[in-house]
């Protein structure tokens, strides 16, 4: 019949080559250092199919019709998709910490109207997020990519129908010249933006259509491609699968992507594919079309769904899983796909009422989305629900006596009657800063600057540093209102003000954006001369000679560039202020411990001794030390005034994520910054 699809068997095994890879690299197999390829595959596979579908329909009726079009890809995605998402909704209420259930019920709702990756790229370089969970939907990222571009792909088909039967092109002609528009911008795109923002790059969708795009245009060149010489083609397309599988164990995590490295396993799948019908037996069908590989394959789109959501709920229910603990929670995935394969998916996709007009499978779709994007909000609310706005002022650490070491009022207790902010707010409990845009991303090397105070007023003051600086702006700007002082911000995401080389994520990969980023902020400090510098930063070590080195070099590599920073400031007349690091919690996160712990306090305290040797406070002090006329500040007695350091005093919440300090708790220090600054600069008004 024309138009029908001819069922390639060695495509659909490269489905469970891609399906295998992901599941794989999720299981924690080492060898597969890079089974995110799988997804690239997906991606070359889903333009062929859906292009040669199209690309038929044009030629045998000279349109597209696009109400059946997205009839088909909601009987096919939808089904099995939304019961996912309530599965994973209820999941998520049942067994994640209380702190992200919130979050991971916003990312059902986006991956269930396919807006996820958005989502997710702009969580992945928010600063803020950094400790956000992994989401149980991550991986509909993918899927909400495709959407995507197939909201674009058949309505450009639609033009060059219009186009073909207006200037007499051919119809793959037309489409390759339309595709060209799509797919070049788009790997360019994808190059720059994975250099500039490698993060943001995995997720957005601009970085991805020329991968999609790959695959059509072997789907529009497959009359031609059916001609290449059998050995010629059987060669390449066993070539094609061997690069598939080299590109998921010789890259990693560490390798740029997507970008040029992609073009390996995309291309190569495009040679799995496009040879295939030329090579014959001769080509990798031998392996690909076998029953298992086909089976997995056809499975390989709920087995993709399942997967990852019950690892990611496993995980936080049990904590990490051992090789032997992934696998059999892959094995129940596998089961469940399954299930849902021969009971949702299959059933309402093969429905003959779905097949007889394009408006119901429709309208079921976008039930279905709703049923989903319902059951995020649903969720949320529940989440949001089980905690209540507290409007009372907390006193903070205003309730500590004047000297606060060892003051009672600042011990651990079990419980208290109320506290601010509620610990499921704790993370948005931070500078207003950082809404308003005045922080350097990791990517960024121009300082960005942001005024508050009294701008026009004639003391400036200068501060700079990391978020570990950013975090005294709400006592900061309380000060300078009542002084009229004129604070300008100078503070970029996990970036010291030192001239040391530092590293960012990875130990062993210097920071470069931050030691351009400090040249720029040292000579405009050195330029406009402020009154006082005021700085703090989180990172403990430094590197040296471009390679990570352990305590006690790493921390004396850091206090090297430290000095030379500050001595430059303090030989331009500029007063210098170090505010020391804030103590560092040895659990990971106090403000997720007090969500689940609100009535055992204690639960979530930390040993003061351990703290004070953690962050930068080890490099600041030696660095204070040998640098004449800097000035030290220290407040960390009044954070921690006890051997057990309290996640709550005076009715404040004092951490947010890591060892950052609550907006809230920042403010009640204020006063005790104000005292701190006078006495610096009394004692050197008062020096000879």
């Amino acid at each position: 019949m024309k138009g029908a699809r001819e069922f390639r068997a060695d495509v659909e095994g490269m489905r469970a080559v891609a399906v295998g890879l992901v599941l794989l690299y999720h299981g924690g197999v080492s060898l597969v250092r890079a089974g995110f390829v799988g997804v690239d595959v997906f991606f070359v596979i889903s333009g062929f199919l859906i292009t040669g579908m199209l690309v038929r329909e044009v030629e045998g009726s000279g349109r597209v019709s696009l109400a059946r079009f997205y009839a088909r890809r909601a009987k096919r995605l939808l089904p099995a998709a939304a019961l996912v998402l309530l599965v994973t909704g209820a999941l998520v209420h049942l067994f994640m910490p209380r702190a992200d259930r919130a979050i991971f019920a916003g990312d059902v709702g986006w991956a269930a109207i396919y807006g996820l990756n958005w989502r997710l790229a702009d969580r992945s370089v928010d600063y803020l997020a950094e400790d956000v969970g992994v989401s149980p939907v991550q991986h509909y990222w993918s899927l909400s990519v495709e959407e995507q571009f197939y909201l674009v792909w058949p309505v450009l088909l639609l033009l060059v129908a219009w186009w073909v039967r207006k200037g007499g092109w051919s119809v793959r002609s037309a489409m390759a010249a339309g595709l060209s528009l799509v797919a070049i911008p788009s790997l360019a795109w994808s190059i720059a933006l994975t250099r500039r923002e490698p993060s943001a790059a995995f997720f957005v969708t601009t970085t991805r259509m020329w991968e999609l795009s790959l695959g059509a245009f072997v789907a529009i060149a497959a009359p031609q491609l059916a001609r290449i010489p059998r050995r010629a083609a059987a060669a390449a397309a066993w070539l094609g699968l061997t690069a598939v599988v080299a590109s998921a164990i010789v890259f990693s995590t560490r390798t740029p992507w997507p970008g040029v490295a992609t073009l390996l396993p995309t291309v190569a799948t495009a040679l799995v594919i496009a040879c295939g019908p030329a090579a014959g037996a001769a080509g990798p069908i031998a392996l690909l079309g076998a029953r298992p590989m086909v089976w997995i394959g056809a499975l390989s789109y709920s087995l993709y769904l399942w997967h990852w959501p019950l690892l990611v709920v496993a995980t936080a229910r049990w904590g990490e899983l051992s090789g032997l603990e992934s696998l059999a929670v892959l094995a129940v995935a596998t089961l469940a796909a399954w299930l849902a394969y021969r009971l949702v998916e299959n059933p309402v996709r093969h429905a003959p009422a779905m097949s007889r007009t394009a408006w119901l499978p429709l309208s079921v779709g976008a039930s279905l989305s709703l049923l989903g994007l319902g059951a995020g909000l649903l969720v949320a609310h529940l989440s949001s629900g089980a905690h209540s706005a507290e409007t009372r002022r907390p006193r903070g650490a205003a309730v500590l006596a004047a000297v606060p070491r060892d003051d009672p009022a600042g011990a651990p207790v079990d419980r208290v009657d109320w506290f601010v902010p509620d610990a499921l707010d704790a993370p948005d409990d931070a500078p207003a800063a950082y809404a308003k845009g005045c922080q350097a991303g990791p990517e960024a090397v121009e300082p960005i600057s942001c005024t508050v105070g009294d701008p026009a007023g004639t003391t400036t003051v200068a501060l700079v540093g990391d978020s570990k600086a950013l975090q005294w702006m709400p006592a900061l700007d309380l000060i300078a209102r009542r002084r009229h002082w004129k604070v300008v911000t100078y503070t970029k995401s996990a970036c010291a003000f030192t001239s040391a080389v530092i590293h960012f994520k990875d130990e062993d990969d210097p920071y470069e954006e931050c030691s351009e980023w400090n040249r720029v902020v040292l000579a405009r400090l050195l330029a406009d001369k402020p009154d006082l510098v005021l700085t703090s930063h989180g990172k403990k070590v430094a590197m040296e000679g471009g390679k990570h080195v352990s305590e006690p070099r790493g921390i004396t590599a850091m206090a090297n560039g430290l000095h030379q920073h500050w001595q430059a400031l303090v030989a331009a007349g500029i007063e210098v202020f170090v505010i020391s690091d804030t103590p560092r919690p040895s659990l990971n996160h106090v403000y997720k411990c007090v969500a689940e712990n609100p009535t055992q306090l204690t639960a979530c305290t930390f040993a003061r001794e351990y703290s004070k040797n953690q962050g930068g406070a080890p490099a600041q002090r030696e660095a204070v030390a040998r640098t004449p006329g800097v000035h030290w500040i220290d407040l960390n007695d009044a954070i921690c005034p006890t051997a057990r350091c309290a996640p709550v005093i005076g009715n404040a919440l004092v951490y947010r994520q890591g060892s950052h300090i609550t907006a809230t708790y920042i403010q009640t220090l204020a006063p005790r910054l104000e005292a701190a600054l006078d006495a610096a600069l009394v004692t050197r008004t008062s020096s000879p």
